[in-house]
């Protein structure tokens, strides 16, 4: 059995992770057997060099090896590549041809982005995968081909399997071995090593001298999130080897070639909004609107005594300082649900007008006079009946809190109004 160090030299693997070592050390193994094996990882990390070291190991050595990008062929061509078609199968086939299957006979498919594979192109491989037997496209003539599949992806195939995607009884026969291989993030300790080796190659294809990181450069290469991992690092290898003239790399000169270097460090803060956040704006909207109601009740009660009184001018100066703080109030509310109409979770209030009065707008009311003393205003009678019905709204509410313990869910449930209008209420109450 090959080691583990001669593979790795073999197939130009760079790296002393442990991780890394054992995925290779279990590639040898499963090797010289013709299980079929599923490699995953994310995009980026080398995953087609585990079906090379499977192939370069078995008994199928001498045989072909072909690896066939899945996602890159489209869903109308995939079933003719792969089992091939006979002649007028289709538009456009003017002869037979061989799939891969057929040329591969003997040897290794590499089914990379396996997950991408359309459904009934899955259903074709899952019989070949059972009993080795295809069709071709246009034929109804069984064929037997010996081909070792070993796939790829770097999907949730689980997901897919539960979106009907994905064949759950084709993903076990494709994963008898799994092999997963880690992000390059979870490699602190190779990316030094990988990003010098790939500095020397492409010094050497350039024939200019190699570039270096100092200690600060470093150590932003080792802190970088890598999400394009080792493909990403050797493209951002390439291009400072090339543009860069001054060999010696520094903290900011390498900055410039990350991306979103702030956002893709290990160290991610949230920028969702706190459920804490939501609840003080809630409650700001809510002092603002119990201001204005609180305005608008002492407006209505000005107009009243404007009403009854003959003196309008004594009573406007009487009450000058009610009728400033209400102008200045309204402003100030309005400027403020302005700025809460900005945020995500309240609307946006807008047209709140002042009431003016004046002397002139009254002139169409009845003044109270001595003949008519006796008069009854509807605006009296409302309020008395007002005042009966809060004193029955608030025993109501008293008597539903304690019995539900101040749960107001509960409560707002027994007495038919929503949790927001009781707690509106509670607020006006001062319960």
């Amino acid at each position: 059995m090959e080691s583990i160090q001669a593979t790795k030299q073999r197939f130009g693997i760079i790296g002393n992770d442990p991780n890394l070592n054992r995925i290779i050390e279990k590639a040898i193994r499963v090797a010289p057997t013709d299980i079929s094996v599923l490699v995953t990882g994310e995009s980026g990390v080398g995953k087609e060099s585990i079906p090379k070291i499977i192939h370069s190991l078995s008994h199928r050595k001498h045989g072909k090896y072909i690896a066939v990008n899945c996602g890159a062929i489209p869903e109308g061509t995939i079933d003719s590549e792969l089992f091939g078609h006979e002649k007028g199968a289709f538009t456009g086939a003017t002869s037979t041809r061989s799939g891969y299957f057929e040329v591969a006979d003997g040897g290794t498919i590499f089914l990379d982005e396996v997950g991408e594979l359309p459904l009934p192109t899955q259903v074709r491989l899952l019989r070949v995968l059972e009993n080795g037997e295809f069709l071709k496209v246009g034929s109804s003539k069984t064929q037997k081909t010996d081909v070792r599949i070993v796939a790829a992806t770097n999907i949730n195939m689980v997901e897919n399997i539960s979106k009907g995607k994905f064949r759950e009884d084709l993903y076990y026969r494709l994963s008898t071995i799994e092999i997963n291989l880690p992000p390059l993030r979870e490699r602190s300790g190779d990316i030094h090593l990988i990003f010098r080796k790939f500095a020397s190659d492409f010094a050497q294809k350039y024939k200019m001298p190699t570039i270096r990181l100092d200690e600060q450069a470093t150590d932003l290469l080792l802190k970088y999130h890598w999400g394009g991992n080792i493909r990403q690092l050797r493209n951002v290898a390439e291009q400072i080897s090339v543009l860069e003239k001054d060999r010696n790399i520094s903290f900011q000169t390498l900055k410039n070639y990350l991306k979103d270097v702030g956002s893709n460090l290990p160290a991610i803060i949230g920028t969702k909004k706190k459920e804490s956040d939501f609840s003080n704006e809630r409650e700001l909207l809510y002092k603002v609107l119990f201001d204005m109601q609180r305005d608008l009740n002492d407006v209505k009660k000005l107009t009243l005594e404007l009403i009854k009184s003959d003196n309008t001018k004594d009573l406007q100066k009487e009450h000058s300082t009610i009728i400033s703080k209400m102008h200045s109030d309204t402003q100030s509310s309005e400027k403020t649900l302005e700025n809460l109409s900005d945020s995500n979770y309240a609307a946006p209030v807008k047209n709140v007008e002042v009431l003016n009065i004046s002397e002139s707008s009254l002139d169409n009311y009845p003044h109270k006079t001595e003949e008519n003393d006796n008069y009854t205003y509807a605006e009296d009678i409302e309020e008395e009946e007002n005042l009966s019905i809060q004193e029955k709204e608030l025993e109501l509410i008293k008597k539903s809190l304690d019995k539900y313990q101040g749960k107001r869910k509960d409560a707002a449930e027994e007495l038919g109004i929503s949790e927001r209008t009781l707690y509106r209420k509670i607020k006006q109450y001062n319960l």
